[in-house]
C-alpha cells in the first residue's frame, strides 16, 4: 500500500480488463499501478483508455508482480491461463481478483485452492452477476423470508457466443475453453447456488450433478449473429453448444441449469425461484408478504439482460473486495465457495463419460 492505497495490477489486457481497470479507479482505496499482458501495445491502449498516467507496463507476469506498491492482482487473461496467474500471484502474496471461468480442470482448481489457502491471501470470482441489482435484491427477499424455503431455482445463460467476441478464437476451441457451461454457462451455475441459499451471503452446497449435453452447432462453420441477424461462415465450436444439468444440495433444494451457445435469439439470463411461500420469475415476485395480491409485482430494477461488460457491476463487485482486504473479512464468493460453483461444471463433464449421477464435492 503506497500513499494511503492498494496498489493493482490488471494482468491480462482484454475486454474485460477495462472494467477492472474503471471499477479500481472509481474506488478511493486503489490505484492501478501496473498492467501486464502478452503483448505491451494492449497495456498502452487500456491505460489511454482510461486516461492513466505514471503506470508501468509489463510482458513478465513475474516482473509485474514484484512492482512495487502491488498488492492485488487482477486476473484477466484467458481461462486457460488462470490457473497459473492465480498461484503466482498467491506465492507473491498479493490478493486476487480472478475472471471466470475459474480453471480448466479439477486438478487446477485443487492447486489454486492450496496456493491461496497457504499465501493467505484474499480472493473474489467474478461471477459478477451477485452483485447485479436483481439478484441484490432477490437475495434480500430471500433473505428476509419473502419466498419461504427455497426449494428449487432454474438459470439458464441463453447466448450465441460467436465471432464477434474478442476471445472466441482460444473460447472456441476445446482445449482452452473445454464447454460452454465453463466459458459463460458457469454465470448460471453460481446462479442458482446464489439463490437455493436462504443466508444473505451463502450459497447452497451441492451433492449431486447429472446432465446431458447435444445442441446443433459443434463442427458446424456457420453462426448466428443476433446484432445483424443473419448468418454467417465462422470457425466451428469444438464441443457441444448446448448444456442442461441437474442439481441437487445439502440443503434438499434442487436446480436445473442450463447453456445455449445455440439460441437464434438475443443474449437472455431468465431466473426462476421457487419457494414454499412465493416465487420469483426474473423480476415478477409473488409473495405471502402481500397477502391481497391480485398480479405479478413487477420489481423496478436492473435486470442481468446484456452481455456486454459495461453492463456488469464490476464497480459493486471491486468495492465489496476492497472493503473485504480492509476489513480483514472473507468474500461470499471467494475462490473457495466460487470452486463449488466451478466444480458442478466438471461433475457434468464427467457425467457425460460415465451416463452416472456424479456425487459432489469430487476431491
Amino acid at each position: 500500500m503506497s500513499d494511503g492505497k492498494l496498489g493493482v495490477l490488471i494482468h491480462g489486457a482484454g475486454w474485460v480488463s477495462g472494467e477492472h481497470i474503471k471499477a479500481f479507479n472509481n474506488n478511493p482505496h486503489t490505484e492501478v499501478v501496473a498492467i501486464s499482458s502478452r503483448r505491451l501495445e494492449s497495456c498502452r491502449q487500456r491505460a489511454a483508455e482510461a486516461g492513466l498516467e505514471n503506470v508501468a507496463f509489463y510482458t513478465d507476469l513475474d516482473k509485474a508482480l514484484v512492482h512495487e506498491g502491488v498488492d492485488i492482482v487482477s486476473v484477466c487473461t484467458p481461462q486457460h491461463l488462470h490457473a497459473e496467474n492465480v498461484i503466482a500471484a498467491a506465492q507473491a502474496g498479493k490478493h486476487i481478483v480472478i475472471e471466470k471461468a475459474i480453471a480448466n480442470t479439477l486438478e487446477e482448481l485443487t492447486a489454486m485452492r492450496d496456493a491461496v489457502n497457504q499465501a493467505k491471501v484474499k480472493t473474489v470470482v467474478s461471477f459478477v452477476l451477485r452483485w447485479n441489482p436483481l439478484f441484490e435484491t432477490a437475495k434480500e427477499l430471500i433473505a428476509d423470508d419473502a419466498l419461504g424455503d427455497i426449494y428449487f431455482t432454474e438459470a439458464d445463460y441463453e447466448h450465441d457466443i460467436g465471432s464477434w467476441w474478442t476471445g472466441y478464437e482460444e473460447g472456441r476451441q476445446k482445449k482452452y475453453g473445454v464447454s460452454a457451461m465453463l466459458v459463460g454457462g458457469c454465470h448460471a451455475v453460481d446462479a442458482a447456488r446464489w439463490f437455493a441459499e436462504k443466508g444473505r451471503n451463502e450459497a447452497a452446497i451441492p451433492t449431486e450433478v447429472f446432465a446431458y449435453s447435444g445442441g446443433c452447432r459443434k463442427g458446424r462453420e456457420v453462426e448466428y449473429d443476433y446484432f445483424t441477424n443473419t448468418w454467417r461462415k465462422a470457425p466451428p465450436l469444438e464441443y457441444d453448444d448446448l448444456e442442461v444439468l441437474l442439481v441437487k444440495y445439502d440443503n434438499g433444494a434442487m436446480s436445473k441449469v442450463s447453456v445455449n451457445f445455440g439460441c437464434v435469439m438475443p443474449y437472455a439470463f431468465p431466473i426462476e425461484i421457487f419457494g414454499t411461500k412465493g416465487t420469483i420469475r426474473d423480476n415478477h415476485l409473488w409473495s405471502h408478504k402481500f397477502p391481497g395480491q391480485k398480479d405479478w409485482i413487477t420489481i423496478p430494477t436492473v435486470l442481468p439482460e446484456s452481455a456486454d461488460v459495461t453492463h456488469h457491476p464490476f464497480q459493486r463487485q471491486m468495492d465489496h473486495f476492497v472493503e473485504c482486504i480492509l476489513n480483514d473479512r472473507e468474500s461470499h464468493c471467494n475462490l473457495a465457495d466460487a470452486a463449488l460453483s466451478q466444480e458442478i461444471t466438471f461433475a457434468a463433464l464427467r457425467c457425460y463419460e460415465t451416463k452416472q449421477p456424479v456425487q459432489l464435492p469430487m476431491t
